[in-house]
């Protein structure tokens, strides 16, 4: 049984598909809370042994194709970079593995229906992962909401701003890479977006760009029906206090810095008193409980569950596509769908 507080009993077996910074992260939260990494592949066969080495993986594979071959793996996470994807996602369920696949799920919304389609058709989970919708004080603030403990939702705002390597040749800044603010960091806010508002009718952006020409920064509203908004934002070479706060006509929901991160937050009354001041105890990064979330659906024989349903997941890809549409940028995963 996978429990709800993020463990497993072990007996669904994980293979990592690349060995970066957050193949990384993800393992070792894997290893801290009870799941099986069974196998690990790289297209290095000395970068998988390292990385096997350092968190005690039984099997390390010199390609990827060997790793979803693997007989002993069920699940197969997916950490290469955004254009890798697609490609690595439907190799891993052509074999006949479930596949938890690093935000953002794809270069575009083509590339997301592809592999969604192709899980259904194999009955297979294909979750993205998206490690904050998991987290408990998310779980607590969609609670929150529908209890209409601050009424009627009417703006979301969340910002990502980081500062991070400006070297032109680095990954975030290289457009064959699937570089720039959006992909890596606006994702969250526009993630966060979809959770709390849904789908929006209208979508609206700007933004700066590198002289790689990629985002710098990015700025989106999101316009609802009914006249619900949300205004996100992201940048690359600036950090901010990332925080986000869900606003209502009978209150307020402040989340505190970084807000994706499993953080505190409060609840405040349109006078400003306090409702609830929600504080959790969370081992790891949390990145276990989207992995708790993929096993459960495993054992369930169910493809989609409510909290980030494949359709979701394209729906956010398709908005992102706009938002790149409104600010001219494009890659070459798009003209090769054009």
């Amino acid at each position: 049984m996978t429990l709800s507080n993020g463990t497993s009993d072990g007996t669904i077996r994980w293979g990592i598909l690349g060995t970066g910074f957050i193949a990384g992260l993800q393992t070792q939260d894997l290893n801290d809370n009870g799941f099986t990494v069974q196998a690990v592949g790289s297209r290095s066969v000395d970068s998988s042994k390292a990385f096997a080495e350092q968190h005690g993986i039984a099997t390390a594979h010199g390609s990827y194709e060997d790793l979803v071959a693997d007989p002993l793996v069920d699940v197969v996470y997916i950490a290469t970079p955004h254009p890798m994807h697609h490609a690595n996602a439907l190799l891993a369920l052509n074999a006949g593995k479930h596949v938890l696949v690093e935000k953002s799920f794809t270069m575009n919304a083509r590339e997301a229906q592809d592999i969604v389609d192709l899980a259904e058709s194999k009955g297979l989970v294909a979750l993205e992962a998206m490690w904050t919708r998991f987290l408990p004080h998310m779980i607590r603030i969609r609670e929150l909401i529908a209890e209409g403990a601050i009424g009627e939702v009417r703006k979301v705002v969340a910002s990502h701003n980081q500062s991070l390597p400006q070297d032109p040749a680095h990954r975030l800044n290289d457009p064959a890479l699937g570089g720039g603010a959006l992909l890596d960091l606006g994702i969250y806010p526009v993630s966060f977006a979809f959770d709390i508002l849904g789908t929006p009718a209208r979508i609206t952006a700007s933004a700066s760009m590198t002289a790689t020409g990629v985002d710098r920064q990015t700025a989106a509203i999101f316009e609802y029906d009914g006249g619900p908004q949300a205004l996100l934002d992201c940048e690359l070479d600036a950090a901010s206090a990332n925080r986000a706060m869900v606003l209502g006509t009978t209150g307020w929901i402040d989340i505190e810095h970084t807000w994706y991160n499993p953080v505190p937050f409060t609840v405040h009354a349109v006078d400003g008193s306090v409702v609830e001041r929600y504080e959790q105890s969370v081992t790891s990064r949390g990145m276990q409980y989207q992995a708790a979330e993929l096993e459960r659906l495993v054992r369930e024989g169910a493809t989609a569950g409510t909290i980030l349903p494949p359709s979701e997941t394209v729906a956010v890809m398709a908005a992102m596509d706009q938002i790149r549409k409104h600010i001219g940028l494009s890659y070459e995963a798009d003209r090769e769908s054009a």
